[in-house]
């Protein structure tokens, strides 16, 4: 029996970003096209094999420390973005002050879809969703540039919203309008979780 289970879900490939240098600006720039290489998307600040820890995992690896890169892809769904502009009380929010890899629309629920699941495209390209992308002050400060006074309401709205990263399992190209097909872990619940409940 396979690890991985194919479902019946897909997405569609609604918008695709670049981040060519986080340091001069989080904001990404549009394409029509990104190439997914073992290191990221081709161009892409927040590529590489490896990054530096962060504050996300200090409490494992001190800060700097050289870790695996499954944070190539910042994948949002274009649901979730909507819902975070509602609860924004603002109209819509572009994907550019996101600092976004790449929007989806189709997939329910997008942000929870289960850690270790595969996205795969038309030419096999497949990125394994690391886990849910937790909301940061980033974006709110490219937000607030936009629109003012609207950016301190996003870290709380973007809860639960935030979408996912993702790292390239096998290389290949990732195109406005490819549709994504999900395939997830078949495993169980862990018994821990289970026990602790009951």
């Amino acid at each position: 029996m396979p690890a991985l289970k194919l479902t019946d879900f897909s997405c569609r490939i609604a918008w695709l970003g670049r981040v060519a240098d986080r340091d001069a600006a989080l904001a990404s720039a549009p394409v029509q096209s990104l190439a997914a290489r073992f290191d990221g998307p081709e161009g892409e600040a927040h590529g590489g094999l490896t990054r530096p820890s962060c504050s996300r995992v200090l409490h494992m690896h001190p800060r700097g420390t050289a870790i695996r890169n499954v944070r190539q892809f910042s994948i949002l769904s274009a649901e979730d973005l909507a819902e975070i502009a509602h609860r924004m009380g603002i109209e819509a929010l572009n994907p550019e002050w996101l600092g976004m890899t790449m929007l989806v629309e189709g997939l329910p629920d997008f942000t929870h879809v289960p850690p270790s699941s595969r996205l795969q495209g038309p030419d096999g390209v497949t990125l394994v969703i690391d886990m849910e992308n937790r909301p940061c002050q980033l974006p709110a400060r490219v937000i607030e540039t936009h629109l003012p006074g609207a950016g301190k309401a996003f870290k709380s709205a973007a809860e639960g919203l935030r979408g996912v990263t993702a790292w390239v399992e096998r290389e290949g190209m990732l195109s406005l309008g490819d549709d994504l097909r999900l395939a997830i872990p078949d495993q169980p619940v862990w018994s821990q979780m289970e026990k602790a409940r009951g």
